[in-house]
């Protein structure tokens, strides 16, 4: 059997605020359908928008489709990651994601959910993080 879900009839849903920061819009692609565990969506990020602190229990793909964004692990100064950039963020790596001040980024993000969930979501980014300079 194939489930075929045509562009645009899944609606655009505002990411939430608990957990990320600034204006972000999720796309989803696919949620978990047993068996499989794979989550993924198209997330863009209006400047300055940014996920909260995370982790993920079995690790994150990431791959950036538009524009220039920023990944940060915890202690660390953020990245600069664009198109057509892959990145893997192993399970229990603390980390967050966003645009740049200035520019808006689309990533897909793919990760598997375990115990029914795909992140386990910690305080926001302060601006003093967020604004670091990026390496």
């Amino acid at each position: 059997m194939i489930d075929h879900i045509p562009a645009g009839t899944l609606p655009s849903r505002k990411a939430p605020p608990a957990y990320f920061t600034g204006d972000v819009r999720m796309d989803l692609i696919t949620e978990s359908r047993p068996p499989s565990q794979v989550f993924a969506a198209r997330v863009t990020f209006e400047p300055g928008a940014r996920t909260a602190w995370h982790t993920h229990p079995v690790g994150q793909i990431l791959h950036v489709l538009s524009g220039v964004g920023l990944i940060a692990l915890r202690g660390e100064a953020p990245r600069t990651i664009r198109p057509g950039d892959s990145i893997w963020i192993e399970p229990g790596v603390e980390h967050w994601h966003g645009a740049t001040p200035d520019t808006a980024m689309s990533h897909m993000a793919i990760q598997q959910v375990e115990d029914g969930s795909g992140a386990t979501w910690l305080e926001h980014v302060t601006d003093a993080d967020y604004l670091k300079p990026a390496t």
